[in-house]
């Protein structure tokens, strides 16, 4: 059984959102005070944490800093709020998704399973590595190493690098990256892929206003540069 700690201050969100959720088959433990989402984390040891934005005592924004570093399974931010700037903060500070309020239960639903099955640890997916220079991917144990350094990627970061080195020299379309790393589609406005993109790129040391290593093709996707990793 997948456990998931639920963080929302909203008792009667809080109630309904956990009901739905182990109907479906899901654990969930209940914490409504950002203050107490760390400790939550080690004790309950969640396969996923869905975190409201607006917290007393500390917001999902600071949890999202205080807990990425250690905490490697998905993180799905829960917000009121449609600016981009909130969107777009909220995954640089390592969230992997973002649902906004109101919540619809079957979207909530689909989002936490897309991200549990990108977080399965090898399952059906063979056991290989990639080399390109000093840049060496394992599928098989989730890490990546650029010369010799283990780089700390999320788990979505993780998946989309691979996806893009597995096609090293062909554009990768957002449209490919929304529905096989996502599981949704497109529409023309997200810019989760492009935030990790950018994560993606200052983790590699790749050029922030020009980039030679992960390369955007404009109205397309991504390129990754096989030959450009020495």
């Amino acid at each position: 059984m997948n456990k998931i700690l639920l963080v929302e201050d909203d008792q009667r969100l809080a109630q309904l959102v956990q009901s739905f959720l182990v109907q479906q088959g899901f654990e969930v433990r209940l914490e409504s005070n950002g203050l107490a989402v760390e400790a939550a984390c080690r004790d309950f040891a969640p396969q996923l944490i869905v975190l409201d934005l607006m917290l007393p005592g500390m917001d999902g924004f600071a949890i999202c800093r205080t807990i990425r570093p250690w905490f490697k399974q998905p993180i799905l931010m829960l917000t009121a709020k449609e600016s981009d700037i909130d969107q777009v903060l909220g995954l640089e500070l390592g969230a992997d998704d973002y649902v906004i309020k109101p919540v619809e239960p079957r979207v909530l639903l689909a989002r936490i399973h897309a991200l549990l099955r990108r977080s399965l640890p090898g399952g059906s997916q063979e056991s290989t590595e990639l080399e390109f220079g000093q840049l060496k991917l394992s599928q098989s144990a989730r890490e990546a190493y650029f010369a010799g350094q283990l780089v700390e990627l999320t788990s979505y970061e993780f998946d989309l690098l691979w996806m893009l080195a597995k096609n090293a020299g062909q554009t990768v379309r957002r449209e490919a990256i929304h529905k096989q790393i996502i599981g949704r589609e497109y529409d023309g406005l997200d810019r989760t892929v492009d935030v990790r993109v950018s994560h993606i790129r200052r983790k590699l040391g790749d050029n922030a206003d020009t980039p030679f290593r992960i390369k955007t093709v404009w109205g397309k996707g991504y390129l990754f540069v096989a030959d450009a990793w020495n």
